[in-house]
């Protein structure tokens, strides 16, 4: 079995029009963690995840998705 976490940061990142810089401030972590988070290539913590989902004002499952194959 295997998992596969999709997220919707940039799409929300871009709405509110921050950039990755700012998104990073207010979440605490750097530029380049949320470059690599809306590029899939790294699945935060659930801290962070729900951080980020508290920023945006939506639900962490709003935010990221778990598509698991069987």
């Amino acid at each position: 079995m295997s998992a596969i976490v999709h997220n919707r940061v940039r799409e929300l990142r871009l709405e509110l029009g921050w950039t990755q810089q700012q998104l990073g401030e207010a979440v605490g972590v750097s530029r380049q963690s949320i470059n690599s988070i809306e590029r899939g290539r790294y699945v935060p913590s659930l801290p962070l995840a729900l951080a980020i989902a508290r920023v945006f004002g939506h639900p962490a499952d709003d935010v990221f998705s778990l598509e698991v194959d069987p």
